[in-house]
């Protein structure tokens, strides 16, 4: 294809607003451009990557007998209200009316969609299993869209959805799933690594997201050096054993802490240690109020408060709603008090002796706590993030932290949506069975952005083979020049029969010519220039800069065999 009838328009200086390196490159080499916040439009480049991108995951999705279909982006409200989750969502579900007044959503996600459609026709075990997968634009109204195509109102997305009569036959395609996710990160070049997960919103008790390691990753990964152990911060679990601190016992004092209303603060006002400061949340779960306490360096994780009551449905009591209760600003909350609120605690409070705790009066603490003397503890439990260093519940050492990027995630639904949904089939018995389902995500346009963050280098984008927009760019450098364009023709019309070539025949600057070939980012460089007379042109390998004038007799045998050695 030639340059001078492609849409590429490279930028030399990019908004300020773009913090990834991904997001910069993208807009940088022209390949896409923004709408409006969180909302893009991919340009020819982008979109002969995201192509290339969905070969590959269609090649393997078909290994594992997935069928593809196209379901509605627009989804009737009523749907999501059998499933409960019209309004346990949130704001993220994009909410709108027709002209009847009749309310749908823009689908973030299709379980409900893909529910609906199958429940009239699976209705025996011997249609079982089933999985259905399609390639298409998703909707979350995104608070705070960022990083360009890793967090945005609009994307694209593979999902797939399996049904099964039993969960042997869940286990089998979750499998099959997870391994043809495997197979195709390495395949579009990112180095991605699985990792235990929460499920979210989507639900499910068991899931693995895949994660493409990057700086500018949205996620901490806690991974062991010494196995194959990985799991979201989220879901990684805090390993407790028993390690009193200030075994002695003092009488507890209230102390006056004008001011203060951070664990920092108050350790820094009373020269304590951060870890004898003992903070004090109220959560609201199921419209129930309870008291949560943590030891003031470590930090509350709403992951496992929600796994350990066994629901989606918490929230931090507002600041109203505090004072309600106790009668204090949250600054100087604590568990000593004569409500009918039960306290939950996570396990290293019970390490503590003469801690500092909230004394539920503004500009109060006590110090010398106890447990059981001065209050109890309802129940102890595992409601923090993990420490980098802390022991790995694998045994295998200590946890090491990376950033990454989810690229795609795997789910075991089990019956959730067809249950609320009503979606059976008869087993061999006769009898009228809940559906059992699995669900498989890959954020397209999110790997998209992934391969850019882990490669490129300070001139722009090195494409691996198996995505690039185009496998050639052949430039000339000056086509005024009869024997430069000439011989540029010949060979366009020539590599065109064994390869996409990308041919700059534009009457620029060889210097802004180089600059957007560095840019793009495409593996090799073929360049006519002042030995065209000769037959003598210039091939350049992009990911490695090395570069060897070749005679144009020889020039298809060189391209073929440097072209097996790329990644």
């Amino acid at each position: 294809m030639k340059q001078s009838k492609v849409f590429i328009p490279t930028m030399r200086e990019v908004p300020a607003e773009a913090e990834a390196l991904s997001h910069r490159l993208l807009l940088k080499a022209g390949l896409i451009k923004q709408s409006t916040s969180g909302i893009y439009s991919y340009l020819p480049l982008a979109t002969r990557v995201l192509n290339n991108i969905s070969k590959i995951i269609r090649e393997e999705m078909e290994k594992v007998d997935a069928v593809e279909i196209l379901m509605p982006a627009l989804q009737q409200a009523e749907l999501w209200e059998e499933s409960g989750r019209w309004g346990a969502y949130g704001p993220e579900l994009m909410r709108l009316k027709d002209r009847n007044g009749r309310e749908f959503a823009l689908g973030p996600t299709h379980e409900e969609v893909v529910t609906s459609l199958v429940r009239d026709e699976l209705k025996s075990y011997k249609r079982l299993p089933l999985t259905l997968f399609q390639i298409q634009s998703k909707f979350r109204d995104e608070q705070r869209p960022r990083f360009g195509l890793l967090r945005g109102r609009e994307f694209i997305m593979k999902d797939a959805y399996s049904f099964h009569a039993d969960e042997a036959s869940l286990d089998e395609t979750y499998q099959d799933m997870y391994n043809a996710y495997d197979r195709i990160f390495k395949r579009v070049g990112i180095n991605a690594r699985p990792v235990v997960a929460d499920s979210g919103a989507i639900g499910g008790n068991h899931t693995h997201e895949f994660m493409a390691l990057s700086e500018i990753g949205e996620d901490t990964i806690v991974y062991s050096n010494e196995s194959d152990y990985a799991a979201n911060i989220e879901k990684a679990e805090v390993v407790y054993t028993a390690n009193p601190k200030n075994t002695e016992v003092a009488e507890l004092k209230k102390i006056e802490t004008p001011n203060i209303k951070t664990a920092e603060e108050v350790a820094k006002y009373l020269k304590r240690p951060l870890d004898e400061i003992v903070k004090t949340m109220i959560c609201k779960v199921d419209g129930e109020f309870i008291m949560v306490l943590i030891r003031g360096h470590h930090e509350l994780n709403d992951v496992k408060l929600k796994a350990y009551f066994g629901t989606d449905q918490i929230e931090m009591a507002n600041q109203d709603e505090i004072i309600n209760i106790v009668g204090a600003h949250p600054g100087s909350l604590g568990p000593i008090h004569d409500k009918d609120i039960k306290i939950y605690a996570d396990n290293f409070v019970q390490d503590l002796n003469n801690f500092v705790i909230g004394a539920n009066e503004d500009g109060y603490h006590f110090e010398n706590a106890q447990l059981d003397r001065d209050f109890k503890v309802d129940e102890f439990g595992d409601f923090r993030f993990i420490l980098e260093g802390e022991p790995l519940s694998d045994g295998s050492g200590n946890a090491q932290f990376a950033e990454g990027i989810e690229v795609g995630q795997v789910f075991k639904l089990g019956t959730k949506y067809s249950e609320t949904m009503n979606a059976t089939f008869l087993d061999n018995q006769g009898k009228a069975q809940p559906l059992i389902m699995g669900c498989y995500g890959i954020g397209v346009s999110r790997t998209l952005s992934a391969i850019v963050e882990q490669h490129h280098d300070d001139n722009g984008i090195i494409w691996p083979k198996s995505v690039t927009p185009f496998d050639l760019h052949l430039i000339t450098i000056n086509p005024k020049k009869e024997d430069q364009r000439e011989l540029g023709n010949q060979l366009y019309d020539q590599l065109m029969n064994n390869y996409d070539v990308l041919y700059d025949d534009r009457q620029e600057r060889a210097g802004v010519k180089f600059n957007d070939a560095d840019l793009i980012g495409l593996p090799i460089r073929v360049v006519v220039g002042k030995r065209a007379e000769e037959g003598i042109v210039e091939v350049k390998q992009r990911s490695t800069g090395e570069s060897e004038e070749i005679h144009i007799d020889d020039l298809e045998n060189y391209i073929n065999d440097l072209y097996l050695t790329l990644n």
